[in-house]
């Protein structure tokens, strides 16, 4: 281990712990309870203890590239190589098909969140400058097999366009609208939204500017969470 973060863990125990003991106990000892799921890029500029103020069992966090949503079941669906259709060429007896049973770790998080802590909250945050968002317009090493099957999970969210700074911007935004989509294909989430129980909240990012902007679903926008609107964020103590 670098002796950098070796030296971060002495500090968190000499220094950060104490000021938290009793409240770590506390959570050990009458179990977590915290009122949001927060789905959130795995990119390390994004770090959401600061960016909400949550402190320890304030929200449960799962975190991917891409802040994407797989299905709730196992799908096995076609896959058509770049090949097919093009002139000269001969398609394959049959189109290579992609598993897409493996994505549950993320699954399984969104289910025990809703089933066993009872979130009232689901948060999908993607940002800016977003490299999965940004992998969409270009190739991807064909070594990287995984990857290339996750990223499936947002090509719905690409535009017909080159890329450029617009582009990319609404990209990362049309994607988190993709997963609050996707989150509702989950039974027990939308029973629970149906009846009241639970709220989807899609946030977007800046990175260079600070600010997250919330998506509003009346108007199809995403406002800045600094602006008065009832799309403002959930207040992970509640």
């Amino acid at each position: 281990m670098p002796d950098a973060l070796l030296a971060r863990l002495r500090r968190f125990h000499s220094d950060a712990f104490p000021q938290y003991r009793a409240q770590f106990k506390e959570l050990v000892d009458g179990g977590q309870h915290p009122t949001s799921l927060f789905i959130g890029c795995s990119d390390s500029r994004l770090v959401p203890y600061l960016l909400t103020g949550a402190g320890p069992g304030e929200l449960f966090m799962v975190r991917n590239v891409g802040a994407l949503v797989p299905p709730c079941c196992g799908t096995l669906t076609p896959r058509l190589p770049d090949t097919l259709g093009k002139r000269g060429q001969e398609p394959p007896p049959e189109p290579e098909k992609r598993w897409t049973g493996g994505l549950h770790g993320t699954a399984a998080a969104i289910e025990f969140a809703v089933l066993n802590l009872k979130v009232r909250h689901i948060i999908v945050c993607g940002h800016s400058h977003c490299g999965a968002i940004a992998a969409l317009y270009g190739e991807v090493s064909p070594e990287a097999v995984n990857l290339g099957a996750w990223l499936d999970l947002a090509r719905e969210a690409a535009l017909p366009v080159r890329p450029s700074p617009e582009a990319l911007r609404r990209t990362e935004q049309r994607s988190v609208v993709l997963q609050l989509e996707r989150l509702l294909d989950y039974p027990m989430v939308r029973r629970r939204v149906e009846r009241g129980e639970l709220s989807l909240h899609g946030w977007h990012y800046v990175i260079e500017d600070g600010e997250v902007h919330v998506f509003d679903l009346k108007s199809g926008r995403f406002i800045p969470a600094t602006e008065p609107d009832e799309a403002s964020p959930p207040d992970c103590n509640q």
